[in-house]
């Protein structure tokens, strides 16, 4: 797997990802205003959803910009003491599903991109949990891209959040102060920041309101200004290969993207 492991001394760099890059149009505004903008260096698509087309053209125009996938496998709502189902792509606990489906939305990624992600994460971080954990470091592996929060190279900070673990609003979490804290306390070594901007709260979601908040905390001069006094270097992830190789699958079954 390949990790961000080059840098000098104490020097510190910082990869701003957008996840759900090509769910709406709005969440394709967010992130394109956040990036053209803001400090977004990077983003996560969604390639089942109608905006990804869109999101991959933009993609496509400006190349500096790293694109990985953001696994989709399903979306969950915590209600009355437990997570609940909003929707299922597969079911997360069957390995031979699960494979299927993320080899299919790679397939669907190199379509619509023209090249390899240059990294991988997931929806509401389903890639944390077994099987799934162990098949999307199996296809890490085997694109030679970083999965987030496994590469030694690359530290994974989720603190830019406006919603608590029981997704209850946290609104302290996205704000300008929170931003020049976080990348004040930055350690040594690349760290990723992942992120969800969008505009317009063109869709249901457990995380919708909150993304304009993010989008102008991510904008906002304030978040650059702290870069700069605290020597840190925003960067992205490194070029996919180019061309894709295949990535295969003994399995299945995937679903149609």
């Amino acid at each position: 797997m390949t990790a961000l492991t080059t840098y000098a001394g104490d020097e510190r760099r910082l990869i701003v990802n957008a996840d759900d890059f090509g769910r709406t149009p709005g969440i394709n505004r967010g992130v394109a205003q956040a990036y053209e903008h803001g400090v977004v260096t990077s983003a996560s698509l969604m390639v089942r959803w109608p905006a990804a087309v869109d999101a991959a053209a933009y993609s496509r125009t400006r190349p500096e910009l790293s694109l990985g996938l953001h696994l989709d496998l399903g979306e969950w709502i915590y209600r009355d003491a437990e997570w609940r189902s909003v929707y299922a792509v597969v079911d997360t606990a069957d390995a031979t599903a699960v494979a299927a489906e993320a080899a299919a939305q790679i397939d669907a990624f190199r379509r619509m991109v023209g090249n390899d992600p240059t990294h991988l994460d997931s929806h509401q971080h389903v890639h944390l949990r077994e099987p799934v954990r162990d098949i999307v470091l199996h296809q890490g592996r085997s694109l030679g891209v970083p999965v987030r929060g496994y590469d030694p190279g690359v530290r994974h900070c989720g603190d830019f959040y406006g919603q608590t673990g029981a997704g209850e609003p946290w609104p302290d979490g996205i704000t300008v102060a929170a931003m020049v804290e976080i990348i004040r306390s930055l350690g040594p070594g690349v760290t990723e920041l992942s992120s969800h901007p969008g505009l317009d709260g063109d869709f249901d979601s457990v995380y919708r309101h909150e993304r304009a908040t993010e989008v102008e905390v991510l904008c906002h001069p304030d978040a650059r200004q702290a870069l700069e006094e605290n020597g840190v270097l925003l960067t992205a992830f490194p070029p996919a290969r180019v061309p894709p190789t295949p990535v295969g699958t003994a399995h299945e079954g995937a679903s149609d993207v």
